[in-house]
């Protein structure tokens, strides 16, 4: 991760010395496993305040460090053959947002409390290829191409990058004749369930990954609210979900 983290800016004046930024990310990875208040971090365990670590997680969000590093981790994955492209799932989970903020909104199935989407696409085996946060009452489908169209180019065992499925499987919510012609466009196949036609149990047997990946993300505590930095949250925590794939014997 030291090579995509962008370099501090010079102080205006002499003062303390800037906190290592190991420290930092482990006490932004324990905020985001225990859901733990910034202003309770404990300090000396970690070496640096709440507010140090949070603006520290801020200032890499916008760099995009967090993006970057899940696609050097899919990167790596991918030459080591675990980034299943021969299917993918997508599918949507709501969370609650009790301070609101950007992308928050009514959700249609909590009486109309303010809360957030997220969004995420996996491979066959369920790995967070990438993802999105929006507003509780946007519509899943509208997330569809977005989220498609940003999957990166990850490396393959014969060395060559691939950035789309052969398939892709979805519930009932993405089923319209717009997103199966999009698919197809994009050299997709599209496995949609159909309303009234098939049942929902029909392809469960290939979207469940992306179910299971859901829950594995809620394990992540902080993910269950919504605040300021969710996005750069959301991201890291499919980040640690990739870690957890690349090596299972030390996560």
């Amino acid at each position: 991760m030291a090579p995509l983290l962008p370099l501090p800016r010079p102080k205006k004046q002499l003062g303390r010395p800037r906190t290592d930024d190991r420290a930092a990310l482990e006490a932004i990875v324990f905020v985001l496993r225990s859901r733990i208040p910034w202003a309770m971090l404990p300090r000396k365990q970690f070496g640096l305040s709440g507010m140090t670590a949070w603006r520290r997680l801020e200032e890499w969000t916008r760099a995009g460090v967090w993006e970057k590093l899940q696609e050097r981790l899919l990167d790596e994955l991918g030459l080591r053959g675990k980034v299943d492209f021969s299917r993918a799932s997508i599918d949507s989970s709501s969370i609650w947002a009790s301070k609101r903020g950007p992308f928050t909104g009514p959700s249609p199935t909590d009486k109309a409390k303010a809360g957030s989407k997220h969004h995420l696409l996996v491979d066959a085996q369920g790995l967070p290829l990438t993802e999105s946060v929006t507003a509780a009452n946007v519509h899943d489908t509208h997330e569809l191409f977005p989220l498609v169209d940003s999957v990166p180019a990850v490396r393959m065992p014969s060395g060559q990058r691939r950035l789309r499925p052969t398939k892709l499987h979805a519930d009932k919510a993405y089923a319209s004749r717009k997103n199966r012609s999009g698919l197809r466009l994009r050299g997709i196949v599209a496995r949609i369930a159909r309303p009234e036609v098939e049942s929902k149990e029909r392809l469960g047997r290939y979207r469940w990954v992306v179910e299971r990946t859901l829950a594995r993300k809620n394990q992540l505590r902080r993910l269950r609210v919504r605040d300021d930095v969710h996005f750069g949250f959301l991201v890291l925590g499919c980040c640690v979900m990739l870690l957890r794939r690349l090596y299972p014997d030390i996560c």
